[in-house]
Order: structure tokens, then sequence, then C-alpha cells
């Protein structure tokens, strides 16, 4: 009589948690949204913050533009996974929006600034962490300059901030150069990311 096969036990699946981040005017918005564009099945965290919304942005898809009030009520009631303070703004990404988004089984994709990303390295030690570097500082400058957004003293204060922060790519997971014209080709590393870490012998396991 045959010998009966037992079926493979895979391990589980659990949905990830992505954070994409690096410096000011490194792309990480740019890169999100043309995700977003690609129909790519995540859930992508819309982030609170108090600063100023921006021609070509858009209240809740590219971020949720409120009060400094609102944000201190948010704060205190213990809605943030992560908040930070970037260039005197507050921004902060909701928990129960990330909780829900794992729940339903959704792999949930975020982008913040460095300094938020340490945070939520402490608090989601599971999480992957992504950072996106410009091809060069020449590079960055020159994308801050085409927004034509703010006074050249608060693009210097900017540039200052990102070469400090370049110095943090080690303590990422990966690291993605974001070169000029090339969003597509960042997007497909960024899923690439996701895919292999989806056939990881340990899979991370996100606990919020």
């Amino acid at each position: 009589m045959p010998e009966a096969k037992l079926p493979i036990q895979l391990p589980e699946r659990p949905p990830l948690l992505i954070v994409v981040s690096g410096p000011s005017g490194v792309g990480k918005d740019a890169a999100l949204r043309r995700m977003q564009e690609l129909n790519c099945p995540f859930h992508f965290v819309v982030t609170n913050t108090t600063r100023p919304k921006r021609a070509e942005e858009v209240d809740g898809k590219d971020y949720y533009f409120i009060t400094k009030e609102h944000f201190a009520e948010m704060e205190a009631r213990g809605d943030f996974l992560e908040r930070a303070v970037v260039y005197g703004y507050d921004y902060g990404n909701s928990k129960r929006e990330v909780r829900d988004a794992l729940a339903r089984g959704q792999d949930v994709i975020m982008r913040i600034d460095v300094q938020g990303a340490a945070t939520l390295k402490r608090i989601v030690p599971d999480a992957i962490f992504i950072f996106l570097m410009p091809p060069s500082m020449e590079a960055l400058e020159a994308r801050l300059r085409k927004r034509r957004t703010e006074p050249e003293d608060y693009l210097r204060l900017r540039l200052h901030a990102a070469r400090l922060e370049m110095n943090e790519f080690e303590k990422f997971d990966y690291v993605i150069v974001n070169e000029d014209d090339a969003l597509d080709e960042t997007a497909d590393l960024i899923q690439a990311i996701i895919r292999a870490e989806k056939v990881s012998v340990t899979p991370r396991r996100v606990n919020l």
C-alpha cells in the first residue's frame, strides 16, 4: 500500500506594513501616488498634517490638511500611531486606519519622514522599512527648487536636514535610489521588495 503523503504546511502569510521614508524632496509622495495610479493592491495610509496644502494636492487623498487645534485633539485621544514635527508642521498617521486595514488582510503602505520612521521602528519592528535616496544632493536641490513653494532660507533648512537624514539609511531594511523621471522603476522596486517578503521563510508579523 503506497505511503500517504502529508501536505506541506507553509507558514501563514500575514499582511505587511511597509514604511517608505527618506529626506524631503526625494519623491516619497510621487512614488506612492504612482503606485496608486498603477492600482497596486495596498492600503495607502493618508497622513494628517497641519502644513498648508500645495496647489496640486487633494485634501483626503494626498493628506488630511487639518488645523493645529484638530491635530492636538487627535493627539490627546491617542489617535496617532506615530507623530512628528517636520519643519514646524505636525504630521501624524492614524493608528485605527492601519489596524483596520491589517485586520482586513490588506498590506498597508505609508510614507513618513525619517524621524517618524525611527519612532515606528521602535513601535513596530516587524514592519518593512524602505529608504528612498536621491541620485545626488544636486538632484535633490533641483527637485525642491522646482516646487517653488518655499522661501530661500526655508529651502536651505530642508537641504541641511536632508544631508543629515541621508546618514540614517543604514537603519533601514532596503535602500532605493529614486532616479529622476524614473517613478515606474521605483514603484516596481518597492513592489519587488514586498513580493520577496511574501515568500520569506520567516514571515513578518505586525502587532499593533
